[in-house]
């Protein structure tokens, strides 16, 4: 069985200073400069962003996703089942797809294709029957679509099999906040610009009740939340349950280890990322 570990994402750092200083160094009139910046002009053409997940309506029986991608790139959602939805990317790089809304959850990847070349999203995204959207992500707290919050709201909890956690929500850009289980402190950590926090516990949870608080500044919010151990996924890569705080999500990740997200509330359709 392959160990997930929780660990908080941190975005890369591009070098391009360093870049810029060598080539200022090098002079414009240097050997290899012009060689050097046609394939920084090169390097930067063939660049293809990954596609994201924005916002998510349901309209009758489907459930319609909206983002952006690569302009004039294809678009697809694809699941392990077979199941495709395919469209294309306008030229301001928006891009809609629609798929049926049907009962249970499923677990599609996010694509674009653009000269021979794909580019996939990080994640999952999980659409459950009443227009429930979610990207889930391995060793990560959940990104549900959700408006933001001036004060902490407590929206997923991420846990593996060995009791790894991550609490997920909003509360107010840049806000401190503190994660507590039942009555003790497990974690902490900052809203990024968005005002989205994803913290991972300090210490495994066990299976059972546990009371999770999460406050600091501008308030704060608490669930009562039931682990237990996933039972195997027979039926296919994801199984889905309601529960009285949400949705209880099993689901397989890329590496083939097990994940289990707890959705907390309501559906937030039509609310963007």
């Amino acid at each position: 069985m392959i160990r997930i570990r929780f660990r908080a994402f941190k975005a890369p750092i591009l070098v391009a200073g360093l870049a810029a200083s060598v080539l200022a160094a090098c002079g414009p009139d240097a050997p290899g400069a012009t060689k050097a910046a046609d394939k920084l002009d090169s390097a930067e053409a063939g660049y293809l962003a990954p596609p994201a997940l924005e916002s998510a309506q349901l309209t009758g029986n489907r459930i319609v996703l909206v983002g952006q991608g690569a302009p004039d790139s294809d678009i697809r959602l694809g699941s392990p089942t077979g199941e495709a939805v395919i469209g294309r990317v306008d030229a301001f790089g928006r891009w809609s797809l629609a798929v049926p809304n049907e009962p249970g959850a499923r677990l599609f990847g996010l694509s674009t294709t653009r000269d021979g070349r794909t580019v996939q999203a990080e994640g999952y995204v999980m659409v459950a029957e009443s227009g429930e959207v979610a990207l889930l992500r391995a060793g990560g707290g959940a990104r549900r679509l959700a408006a933001g919050s001036g004060s902490p709201r407590i929206l997923a909890v991420d846990v593996d099999r060995e009791g790894g956690a991550v609490v997920s929500g909003v509360a107010a850009p840049g806000a401190g906040l503190n994660i507590r289980v039942d009555r003790v402190t497990r974690g902490g950590g900052r809203t990024d610009d968005d005002g989205r926090f994803f913290i991972s516990l300090s210490d495994s949870l066990s299976n059972g009740p546990h009371d999770i608080q999460v406050g600091g500044d501008g308030g704060e919010d608490g669930v009562t939340i039931v682990t237990s151990p996933a039972a195997p996924l027979v039926y296919g890569p994801v199984r889905a349950d309601r529960t009285p705080m949400g949705w209880r999500i099993d689901w397989m990740t890329p590496g083939g280890g097990v994940q289990t997200t707890l959705l907390i509330g309501p559906s937030t359709m039509g609310a963007s990322r």
